[in-house]
């Protein structure tokens, strides 16, 4: 009789103990911590851009030449024409207008957040830079003289590195390299009709481009984001090109020897916004 007493006894603590337990509060799992990704500008990108070109040299020089000696009929006359304004010693071809393109480029940052950013990047665009100047002397007895120059910067291509520094999403970057473009130059001086002197020249002139800039990273889902990328980014940029200095020869239609020298410079510079789509880290 005692033992199931001291049973039963027992059995009731363990029911009463069980039940209380049971309304106890639950603990809750410990939450997971998720860490905010730190934007990084490595990776490959492609955009495009447009702007303004101008030109910062534009001034044409003319010489007058004898390549056949000084006894040949009007030799000595091709300077002085120069010196006395009948054939211009120099004149302004001054160049503006739209220029737009395509670029394709690389980054690598060597700390993500705030850090140095270096790479490089490959653009061409269309030059919009055509000129062209008709210089009039009128002369009282003898016939006017007509002096035409023309140039012309159709295309322009770079390769350049980069070098930066991120402040998270702005960088702010340097940048210099090779340049290319295609030129076109032409030079006719008339008295009276027909044309007495020309020359032109269509070729692919090289050299070089540096400039700097500015970048800011859009939030991803950013409506420009087409693309699905990593990240959008937008650019204003100033890029100075010089492709150096040529002369032409200006040459007499009525046989070779003689003629002039007219010597362009090919530079100016574009200023230009610019939007890229990059793929990679984030």
């Amino acid at each position: 009789m005692f033992k199931s007493l001291v049973l039963a006894s027992a059995a009731a603590a363990l029911l009463s103990g069980a039940a209380s337990a049971a309304d106890l509060p639950r603990r809750a799992a410990p939450p997971v911590f998720v860490p905010v990704p730190v934007f990084t500008w490595t990776g490959f990108y492609f955009g495009i851009n447009a702007g303004y070109a101008y030109t910062e040299s534009d001034t044409v020089r003319t010489t007058g030449i004898n390549n056949l000696g000084s006894g040949a009929p009007n030799a000595a006359n091709l300077q002085a024409n120069v010196d006395n304004g009948l054939r211009p010693a120099s004149l302004k071809l001054s160049q503006e207008g739209f220029s737009g393109g395509a670029q394709i480029g690389y980054n690598y940052q060597l700390t993500p957040g705030n850090g140095f950013v270096v790479g490089f990047e490959a653009d061409a665009q269309y030059m919009d830079l055509e000129t062209t100047r008709v210089n009039s002397v009128p002369r009282v007895v003898l016939p006017s003289l007509t002096n035409t120059y023309r140039s012309d910067l159709q295309y322009l291509g770079t390769v350049r590195g980069r070098v930066g520094y991120a402040f998270d999403k702005v960088m702010v970057y340097g940048t210099g390299g090779f340049a290319y473009g295609g030129v076109e130059q032409s030079v006719s001086f008339q008295t009276g009709a027909p044309v007495t002197y020309a020359g032109s020249r269509s070729t692919m002139e090289t050299g070089y481009a540096y400039g700097g800039g500015i970048e800011y990273a859009l939030p991803t889902d950013s409506f420009l984001n087409f693309f699905r990328s990593s990240a959008v980014t937008l650019k204003a940029e100033y890029l100075r090109y010089d492709l150096g200095s040529r002369n032409l020869f200006v040459g007499s239609t009525g046989g070779p020897g003689v003629g002039y020298n007219a010597t362009f410079k090919t530079e100016g510079a574009i200023a230009r916004a610019g939007l890229n789509y990059k793929f990679g880290s984030y």
